[in-house]
């Protein structure tokens, strides 16, 4: 007697066996190559808050205002592509109530714009594709690194043109989602130059001059997603003013707010791509490896038994023993 395992049990011991190699590669492998920084991104984010700023068609400055900032970030996927980095371009207006109500870019109170370029694993800044600051630093910018850790961190803050140190302070809740909160401040600092009427900064007697721009915040707060990164909350109390050139005191204020923060819809944003991304995250990392391990044990032991107990008699032609003569 011959026996032989049937094909139903041989196919469900091997998707056992592949179920069960399938596993770990997704835990050690896909899941952390899973764990790269977007590069098709396309987010708005919002911050609003009471404020001052200087109206340079009055020559003085005006309290009382709300401000809006509007941060616009599009990613460039083709550059991203061809180079592996992430390639982000940043569009930032600040907008008082009149140019708030004009909606272009070109006739904010201010605009900038930057092109970041980042290390998709690691968060760190590379200096290629164009990037604009061409050279910055710190850990993080528009998103915190991928395991957030709870320990301090430097943060580039674009306006100063330097890496800040933001201090770990525990968890945080953002639309009932938790987070960890990182805060910080900026004492005031030169920024830069600009030239204005010399009568606006207690120079009469010149017609121009490079009146130093000195910039302080007296509240940066960030929100942020642990396992992501992504920032779930941002407020910020920027300081901007202008100085006689070599002078000790404040002779203009530019702009200045207490509290510019994430709007509620820019919260409920960000909260609901953190809960999308880490579900993704889990999915990969977790859930389908365990599912993984399950199935493939089950298919395997019952494959197995199949194999063990199922195997198909080839019986023996007509007219022939069964056994030995003399048996």
């Amino acid at each position: 007697m011959r026996r032989t395992a049937s094909p139903p049990a041989l196919a469900l011991l091997g998707l056992g066996v592949f179920l069960l190699v399938l596993a770990p590669m997704l835990t050690w492998y896909v899941g952390p190559h899973a764990e790269r920084t977007p590069t098709d991104v396309n987010v708005t984010s919002v911050f609003k808050g009471q404020g001052k700023y200087f109206d340079q068609q009055k020559l003085k400055t005006r309290s009382g205002q709300e401000l809006t900032v509007t941060r616009r970030v599009l990613g460039d996927v083709a550059a991203s592509e061809k180079t592996g980095r992430a390639v982000w371009n940043v569009s930032q207006t600040i907008d008082n109530p009149r140019t708030a109500e004009l909606d272009d870019p070109r006739k904010s109170f201010q605009w900038t714009t930057e092109r970041w370029v980042t290390d998709r694993r690691t968060n760190k800044p590379v200096a290629c594709c164009g990037s604009k600051p061409a050279h910055f630093s710190g850990e993080a910018y528009l998103k915190w690194p991928f395991g957030v850790a709870k320990r301090d961190y430097t943060w580039w803050d674009s306006t100063l043109g330097g890496a800040v140190p933001l201090h770990y302070k525990g968890r945080a809740k953002v639309r009932g989602y938790e987070g960890l909160r990182f805060t910080g401040t900026v004492g005031p600092t030169r920024a830069g130059t600009r030239q204005v009427p010399g009568a606006l900064v207690d120079r009469p007697k010149s017609a121009q001059v490079n009146a130093e721009e000195w910039y302080a915040n007296s509240g940066l707060d960030f929100i942020v997603d642990e396992r992501t990164g992504r920032i779930l909350y941002a407020a910020t109390g920027p300081r901007m003013t202008l100085r006689a050139p070599g002078g000790k005191s404040d002779k203009v204020t530019l702009l200045e707010s207490r509290k510019l923060a994430f709007t509620k819809k820019t919260r409920q944003d960000a909260v609901d791509f953190a809960e999308d991304d880490n579900a993704r995250l889990r999915m990969v990392g977790t859930v389908a490896p365990l599912g993984a391990v399950s199935a493939g044990a089950v298919c395997g032991v019952a494959g197995a038994v199949l194999v063990i107990r199922g195997r198909r008699l080839r019986r023996t032609p007509p007219g022939m023993s069964r056994h030995p003569v003399g048996a």
